[in-house]
């Protein structure tokens, strides 16, 4: 009795413990993103003929994305990982608020946005259900930045003051910035090569958009800050090697 005891216990001991994610593993996980910003932006900016104006009640704001998402986990210890992030860039298209809201869709463009984050696992290497918090960053860039008509004419300049005369083909750049990022969440191990995964990261994010209009008085350039500040949920499965 005591050594059929003994076997189930080792028995049940390896059937535990292939379910872990241990020092040395690979684990990639693929799924799917929803980006949800917390958006607020300052006022237009307008440089135009040696004079600067801020351009009181206009703004923007940014919709909610989904995305393809893919992450690269390696556990240094039992506990200790890091994961690289990565996936089909969301696109995010903006809106005018404010004094700007008659213009509606302003514009789109797509955020690329590589992310490497350190994360510390809860629960021993031998459970199936392992809670984790993280932080790292984020570099961020954008690309196929699209303006409406209305903006890309250079329509939104007209003022009481100098009619269209500062209307003019336009274009738009979105700079480039560092983001901060936190992360929490938790993976339920199914066997030894399958889990499901669920997260919510926080991130610090902000952009400069710069408008240059080309008129018949010169370069009209105009800029904002946009906060983005993105909630990011992420739901995955994922494969260990």
């Amino acid at each position: 009795m005591q050594i059929r005891l003994s076997a189930l216990a080792a028995a049940l001991l390896l059937s535990t413990a292939a379910h872990a994610q241990s020092a040395g593993d690979f684990v990639t996980n693929f799924g799917w993103f929803h980006l949800s910003p917390q958006d607020s932006s300052k006022p237009l900016t307008v440089n135009a003929l040696g004079t600067s104006v801020t351009e009181t009640g206009t703004g923007a704001t940014v919709d909610d994305s989904d995305t393809f998402g893919l992450t690269a986990t390696y556990f240094f210890t039992d506990h200790i990982a890091a994961t690289a992030v990565f996936g089909i860039p969301p696109k995010f298209r903006l809106t005018g608020t404010g004094s700007l809201a008659s213009l509606g869709e302003i514009g789109s463009a797509y955020e690329w946005s590589p992310t490497l984050l350190l994360k510390y696992y809860f629960n021993d290497a031998q459970s199936r259900f392992r809670p984790y918090v993280g932080a790292g960053g984020s570099y961020v860039w954008y690309s196929g930045v699209k303006l409406s008509s209305a903006v890309s004419s250079g329509s939104f300049l007209y003022s009481q003051t100098y009619g269209t005369a500062l209307e003019g083909t336009t274009t738009a750049k979105l700079g480039s910035s560092f983001a901060p990022v936190i992360n929490a969440g938790f993976s339920y191990n199914i066997d030894k090569h399958w889990s499901v995964d669920v997260s919510l990261s926080y991130m610090w994010l902000s952009t400069r958009a710069t408008l240059t209009t080309q008129s018949k008085y010169g370069t009209v350039t105009s800029s904002t800050k946009i906060k983005l500040d993105p909630i990011v949920s992420f739901v995955s499965v994922g494969y260990r090697f």
